[in-house]
């Protein structure tokens, strides 16, 4: 069954984006290897990705690394956006609703699954029920501020456990 796992580098404050949305400071804690992104990788099946994420800056912009995953993703994509084009480009579709975007996710994905990119998306798919796991890397940097991995306002809790076998920060969700 198709899984819906949200992934994301994070700062050991807990910032996956800095002020104003910058990601340059994760170029220099990119590379090297690492098998649970590995494993990631090889599952994948498409992206759900939000549209400020779309949309924002890459750390690896102008390089072979450019893109999803360092470059190594080459599958179809999602964007949920209340703003879609009126030309996508190919490979990309666009959804203006949350479960028509995991709806075609999930169906692009075939035996893959999907993964999400952007914490306002996982942070909704959260609230609808279909976020399935989450697995977090983390970065040796202190941000100060910017995009955390999970808000709510008021503050929500969401009960995770680990998956046995995985790296330490891969989760299930409990529902």
């Amino acid at each position: 069954m198709t899984k819906v796992i949200y992934s994301a580098t994070a700062s050991l404050d807990g910032f996956v984006a800095g002020p104003g949305g910058d990601m340059r400071w994760l170029t220099e804690h990119l590379g090297g290897e690492n098998a649970a992104a590995d494993r990631l990788l090889a599952r994948l099946g498409a992206l759900l990705v939000g549209r400020v994420t779309y949309d924002g800056d890459d750390p690896n912009a102008g390089t072979d690394a450019e893109g999803a995953f360092g470059g190594q993703y080459d599958g179809p994509v999602v964007v949920l956006t209340h703003r879609p084009p009126a030309n996508p480009p190919t490979g990309v579709e666009f959804a203006t609703d949350l479960v028509t975007a995991v709806d075609r996710a999930r169906v692009l994905a075939g035996d893959g699954d999907v993964n999400v990119l952007g914490a306002d998306v996982a942070a909704q798919c959260l609230d609808a029920g279909l976020l399935d796991e989450v697995l977090l890397f983390f970065a040796p940097v202190f941000l100060g501020d910017g995009t955390p991995v999970f808000r709510r306002p008021g503050g929500r809790q969401v009960r995770l456990e680990r998956l046995p076998g995985e790296t330490e920060h891969w989760y299930r969700v409990v529902r």
